[in-house]
């Protein structure tokens, strides 16, 4: 395959390689984590995200602190009974964001299963 060749997908702009439409706040395999696991509920518990990511306290809050300042999770804190909880939701623009990367990750993946013409002779 040559690199004039055009292998864009029917949603990527002609041209441009399909990573290019990842988001590296999104992408990170944590926060992509996060996004997914609070995208299945109404809200997800920090202790809940913290065992299926297997985490620490620190790592899974600082996280959670770059999700929260891009505006793509809300977090609120409050009890349970008397026990502290601190529940984490999913914003509007965050469900955007998630749906935005897994079409970058579709059509990442259309792109390298599509079956691609055998070469040519090579001409010089």
């Amino acid at each position: 395959m040559s690199v004039e060749d055009s292998t864009a997908a029917p949603d990527e702009p002609q041209g441009l390689h399909p990573t290019r439409s990842l988001d590296d706040t999104v992408h990170q395999r944590v926060r992509l984590g996060i996004l997914t696991i609070a995208r299945e509920a109404d809200r997800v518990e920090f202790g809940f995200l913290k065992k299926q990511l297997a985490l620490t306290d620190g790592n899974l809050s600082r996280h959670l602190k770059v999700l929260e300042d891009s505006d793509l999770i809300t977090v609120e804190k409050g009890y349970a009974g008397r026990r502290p909880r601190t529940w984490i939701a999913l914003t509007r623009e965050g469900a955007q964001a998630l749906n935005a990367e897994l079409r970058a990750l579709r059509a990442l993946v259309i792109r390298l299963e599509t079956p691609r013409p055998a070469p040519g002779p090579a001409t010089t």
